[in-house]
């Protein structure tokens, strides 16, 4: 039997392949000397083989960024 892996926001709302995040806590980027701060939108959010990380795209950041899951929020509840 396949289980799906479910990757969860830190308030346990399940996230999904597209959706919208924002940060909940200010990060500084290991290898640059950028702070992402709190509040920060992420669109369109990839998942990873680890069900506490995603990839996403960070303004102000080329290329892709992989974040942990305890330190997003689900933005576009339905």
């Amino acid at each position: 039997m396949d289980e799906e892996l479910q990757v969860k926001d830190s308030n346990g709302n399940i996230l999904e392949n597209g959706d919208d995040v924002h940060l909940i806590k200010d990060l500084k980027v290991k290898g640059t000397p950028v702070k992402i701060k709190s509040g920060t939108k992420m669109k369109g959010i990839t998942l990873t083989l680890d069900p506490e990380e995603v990839e996403c795209r960070v303004p102000k950041i080329k290329g892709i960024t992989v974040l942990r899951t305890e330190f997003l929020k689900k933005s576009n509840l339905k």
